[in-house]
């Protein structure tokens, strides 16, 4: 866990400029980086992944109370819910970055679910069972999954109408500003063209007549877009734009952008086909390309562990905070929570806890000042607090929440983010994963009075090689540091 001692403003430290300028021009210009937008800019998106998860289990418990008591045997029908949602998975009928209509998966939902009933009833007791009731079984659990995945497609379906997802367009300028016009003409489709990657703008040049979306050069300005506007999904013109635009799709790839190769050609009729995978977007064929599945896996493997251990810990370390929260009550008074703005993953802000050590002079004073760890005024019990990093300890509850990860960079406030986001070229690229408690930064040393750039530079090292091996590492390695704290 961190804590960071008091040094002077960063921003005149290090000689950031005062104000933040936006990537995205008003007439389609690239020109600096704006701060992560903040509250009510940009609303958060339902993760539907998670409730397709939940129907298809309770599709399978609904099936399970089809068999007669008798034959009812927890551990078969766990293994069965748990065999479909594997099946499930690997046909990857949890993308959200698609969502199909309720007939379009109806073969692949419930072939599987025909597969783990075959399975289960060859290998267990449950092949006594009358073919009549496993087929009420199986329609059951069929009817089930299908209905309640066509309700979870519909809530995404009209999400997405009401609020299209940010998406950039990679390709030739003539081409990509067609594109993203057709896209705008169909709002139903969910996708809302946000700024068009392309080499040479010049070819056309900025009209009247044109749409006016941001046109970005450069892999540092699409990855800065992708940033401030929460892009997740990149749209890539043509097989030839995927070759030509490689650097920076693979840039792209990695801050976690699911890419999908558009065909924006005239149909064949018949002539040659549309390749396999494909679906459609906007009357667009659309084919996932590679690069995305090993990270997503990866997302959720992290998550996994952030979900045990800080559940876990929280549980452990209940009474410790109950403890710290009784004795700040009655020695600074009530307030003993302190709340306080910060930007998180892709730029959103989030609401991160502590217990408080300090009361600032304004709400302000909060949001401006660096630290405030060594003020004069602070109790021994708070300075306590600081030096063994127990003030952290309810971020295990943003964790639990989704809002941080255990490890990842750390989360700084609003006003901070924009001054280092233009100091420094690289400090955007952090908020490509959730941020941490503690992170590889922290375990090199680098808090309090330390250099923003080499915090940036271990931060970014730290996504680009991530794996969950690496996560164990620095968790134990600051258990270790916790175990004998240096102080602030």
């Amino acid at each position: 866990m961190t804590a960071e001692s008091t040094v002077a403003s960063p921003v005149g430290q290090h000689g950031a400029p005062e104000g933040a300028v936006s990537v995205l021009g008003q007439r389609g210009h690239a020109t600096g980086l704006r701060a992560p937008a903040g509250p009510g800019s940009r609303r958060p998106r339902p993760t539907t992944g998670a409730l397709l998860w939940t129907v298809d289990g309770a599709a399978a418990l609904a099936a399970a109370l089809v068999v007669p008591v008798p034959h009812r045997q927890p551990l078969v029908l766990a293994l069965l819910a748990l065999g479909v949602l594997i099946l499930n998975r690997r046909a990857a009928l949890y993308d959200t970055s698609v969502v199909p209509g309720a007939l379009d998966e109806l073969p692949a939902v419930c072939g599987r679910i025909a597969i783990g009933w075959a399975a289960v009833v060859t290998l267990s007791p449950l092949r006594s069972l009358p073919l009549t009731v496993l087929a009420a079984a199986v329609a059951v659990h069929c009817a089930a999954a299908c209905a309640g995945r066509a309700a979870v497609h519909g809530y995404r379906r009209r999400v997405l109408r009401r609020d299209p997802a940010p998406a950039l367009v990679v390709g030739p300028l003539v081409t990509a500003r067609q594109v993203a016009a057709a896209l705008a003409r169909q709002p139903e489709c969910g996708v809302r063209p946000v700024g068009l990657v392309v080499d040479e703008p010049e070819a056309l040049g900025d009209t009247d007549d044109e749409p006016g979306l941001p046109v970005l050069t450069s892999a540092l300005q699409a990855r800065r877009a992708v940033v401030q506007n929460g892009v997740a999904t990149v749209l890539v013109v043509g097989a030839a734009t995927r070759v030509e635009k490689a650097a920076v799709l693979r840039g792209l790839a990695a801050y976690g952008c699911v890419l999908w190769e558009l065909e924006a050609d005239l149909p064949s009729y018949g002539l040659g086909g549309s390749r396999a995978g494909s679906v459609q977007l906007a009357g667009f064929s659309r084919r996932l390309l590679g690069a995305a599945g090993g990270r997503a896996r990866g997302a959720a493997a992290k998550r996994a562990l952030d979900v045990t251990l800080s559940g876990a810990l929280l549980v452990l370390a209940g009474p410790v905070l109950a403890v710290c929260a009784l004795v700040l009550r009655v020695t600074d008074g009530p307030g003993v929570v302190f709340r306080q703005e910060r930007i998180g993953k892709d730029g959103r802000p989030f609401t991160m806890l502590k217990l408080r050590t300090h009361r600032p002079a304004s709400a302000h004073e909060a949001a401006t000042r660096w630290s405030v760890a060594n003020e004069q005024d602070m109790s021994r019990f708070c300075h306590f607090l600081r030096r063994t990093s127990l003030d952290e300890l309810l971020q295990l509850w943003n964790v639990f929440r989704g809002d941080m990860s255990l490890v990842g960079p750390r989360p700084e406030r609003p006003y901070f983010v924009a001054q280092f986001s233009q100091a420094y070229p690289g400090y955007p690229e952090r908020h490509r994963m959730r941020t941490g408690i503690t992170g590889l930064a922290q375990i090199n040393g680098l808090r309090g009075d330390t250099s923003i750039e080499d915090r940036c530079r271990y931060d970014n090292a730290y996504i680009d090689n991530w794996s969950l091996w690496q996560d164990v590492c620095i968790l134990l390695r600051t258990a270790a540091q916790v175990v004998r704290p240096t102080g602030s």
